[in-house]
């Protein structure tokens, strides 16, 4: 199975030429690391940065450039800051043309439940619900089950709903699969594991159809 980096890397794949990217808290903001070098990608956070890079190397992190999970970040030349009423506006108004979230739980209609768990803190929704009533694409990254080895992807979702409808791709630490009318279908399966684990693992309706390649990462 993919660690986080892994779901990273292949998610990376996704992100083409020219795009305007939103990368949401937890595995989504080490795509930045992993994208290809010959092309042009805008990175945004939505606490207000455009023109995001990878991680910086230990020593060189400055506490005032972060994201909007706090950690800290590089920025590329051209890089531009501004305040949360602009990101804001920037999402809404749909020049985001790709955003990456995490989720802890996908249902195989297309809902997404990520902010919330009830009975535990939390300090808000933050801009998630923004992000997926604005995106068009929008790609989750997540692992498949959770630590009791219970399916995160559902037939309908038992937490709050963040959106309805629009998740259009899900990268896990287990496979790749599509949002359909029908269902999730599978793409890709991660090194090293079975389309039966993957189907054992999926409690919403999982559609296989022909050969399912490995992943490439």
């Amino acid at each position: 199975m993919l660690d986080k980096n892994g779901i990273a890397k292949r998610i990376a794949k996704e992100v083409k030429d020219g795009y305007y990217v939103n990368l949401g808290i937890g595995i989504p903001t080490l795509v930045a690391n992993f994208v290809r070098n010959d092309i042009s990608v805008e990175f945004q956070s939505e606490n207000g940065v455009l023109g995001m890079g990878p991680f910086p190397f230990e020593g060189e992190e400055d506490a005032d450039i972060i994201n909007a999970g706090k950690q800290t970040i590089t920025t590329l030349p051209g890089a531009s800051f501004f305040d949360s009423a602009t990101s804001f506006g920037m999402i809404r108004g749909q020049h985001v043309d790709l955003t990456i979230l995490g989720a802890m739980e996908v249902a195989d209609n297309g809902d997404i439940a990520n902010w919330k768990i009830p009975g535990k803190m939390v300090k808000g929704m933050g801009g998630a619900m923004d992000l997926v009533a604005s995106a068009e694409n929008i790609i989750v990254a997540m692992m498949h089950t959770n630590k009791a080895g219970q399916s995160k992807l559902l037939k309908q979702c038992s937490l709050p709903l963040t959106g309805v409808g629009c998740v259009k791709k899900i990268v896990t630490n287990m496979a790749v699969l599509e949002v359909t009318e029908d269902g999730f279908k599978l793409l890709e399966r991660a090194p090293g594991v079975s389309v039966e684990e993957i189907i054992q693992a999926t409690e919403g309706k999982l559609e296989v159809s022909g050969d399912i390649p490995e992943m490439q990462v």
